[in-house]
């Protein structure tokens, strides 16, 4: 996909796509979710465009009869209205169990921890929170989902609501936002260091930048994306490091014993990867079903995954078993420079082994997880 123009403000957005959380000043977060109405309303299409469910679960080899899963907790700004319909539409189109309210599945929670009242509504955070829902039943149908709204997406409100799940009996909470670090970001870094809880975070969608916050903390798995295809090949699908998927090397966190990266003495992002491109998902207040791109949608597919797996590993767990990955070693996310910017360097530049866009890959089952 080719780039739009862009200024040092704005990042880059792939032809055809919308950001659906613009960027804001100050402590404020936005959204990592970009999307695209399909050519057709799709509402009657036996097969909407995009990687569904199916496929992900095929290309990431997870079991065919899951079993139990835990609960996944999803932190977000706003009030989705039709979060329930859009996960039934999602889930009865790639025949996964439903999910609802009424069954306790599907709980909606305020930043305070309370059914009532819940934020005002907001219609490109109503897009993310239908994808992370998705995202999460895609790759565990058997978790449980908890969505804490904050009230707005400022770092106060977002950081509070995290911290009401780790009390919910969320083991995995699940974050598709982010902000570019300072020191400024790193006053709520405690509130995404949850021991015995798995934190999971998107990289970014502007490609090779700035480390995003609060993907670049120290504990958390901060998930980049990659682009999926499919393909003849033995395994059925092709990827390479996705062009807009979020990383970057740290000038705040202390570089992780787990990494041995050696051209960023600081924390580096991503920690593993996931489709990121070209995914189907469901939202009615956009009319039908979209296709999405960004580490919004990578990050809560690996929380599902942490869910399925019902384990308390941590992220030094991934760098234990390269075995349990797909290594990707090609593509960049670079969207201008295609791979110069960084002068080809594995930071930006998908090689064997670590590289920054991808962290160690993508997952081949849950062994790691």
């Amino acid at each position: 996909m080719a780039p739009t123009s862009a200024s040092a403000a704005t990042p880059l957005v792939p032809q055809g796509f919308a950001q659906a959380c613009a960027p804001r000043p100050g402590l404020v977060a936005h959204c990592l979710t970009l999307f695209k109405k399909q050519p057709r309303t799709n509402k009657t299409a036996a097969v909407p465009d995009g990687l569904g469910a199916t496929d992900l679960r095929a290309a990431y080899q997870l079991p065919a009869t899951p079993g139990p899963g835990s609960t996944v907790a999803v932190a977000i700004a706003y009030h989705s209205l039709n979060l329930e319909s859009d996960l039934a539409a999602y889930r009865s189109q790639y025949g996964l169990p439903a999910c609802t309210s009424a069954s306790g599945c599907l709980k909606v929670e305020n930043q305070d921890g309370n059914a009532t009242p819940l934020p005002d509504n907001d219609p490109g955070w109503e897009v993310e929170e239908s994808l992370d829902v998705s995202m999460i039943s895609a790759s565990c149908p058997t978790c449980h989902i908890l969505v804490v709204e904050a009230k707005t997406p400022s770092l106060d409100d977002l950081a509070a609501a995290g911290r009401v799940t780790a009390g919910k009996g969320a083991k995995v909470v699940s974050n598709s936002y982010g902000l570019n670090e300072s020191g400024a970001t790193q006053a709520y870094a405690s509130a995404y260091d949850q021991p015995g809880h798995q934190v999971v975070v998107s990289t970014g969608d502007a490609g090779f930048t700035a480390a995003s916050f609060p993907a670049n903390g120290a504990n958390v798995i901060a998930v980049g994306g990659t682009e999926l295809t499919k393909s003849g090949s033995a395994r059925g699908f092709d990827e390479s490091a996705w062009l807009y998927g979020g990383g970057g090397c740290s000038a705040y966190v202390d570089k992780p014993a787990r990494q041995h990266d050696p051209n960023c003495s600081m924390r580096t992002t991503a920690d593993v990867s996931a489709a990121g491109d070209n995914i189907a998902m469901y939202n009615q207040n956009q009319g039908g079903w979209l296709t999405i791109g960004g580490t919004s949608a990578s990050a809560p597919f690996i929380a599902g995954m942490y869910g399925q797996a019902n384990d308390n590993a941590t992220v030094d767990k991934l760098y234990q078993h390269p075995e349990v990955f797909n290594d990707i070693t090609t593509g960049t996310n670079d969207p201008l420079g295609h791979g110069r910017k960084c002068g080809n360097d594995y930071l930006c530049t998908a090689q064997p082994g670590y590289d920054g866009p991808t962290g160690v890959g993508t997952p081949k089952g849950l062994t790691a997880f």
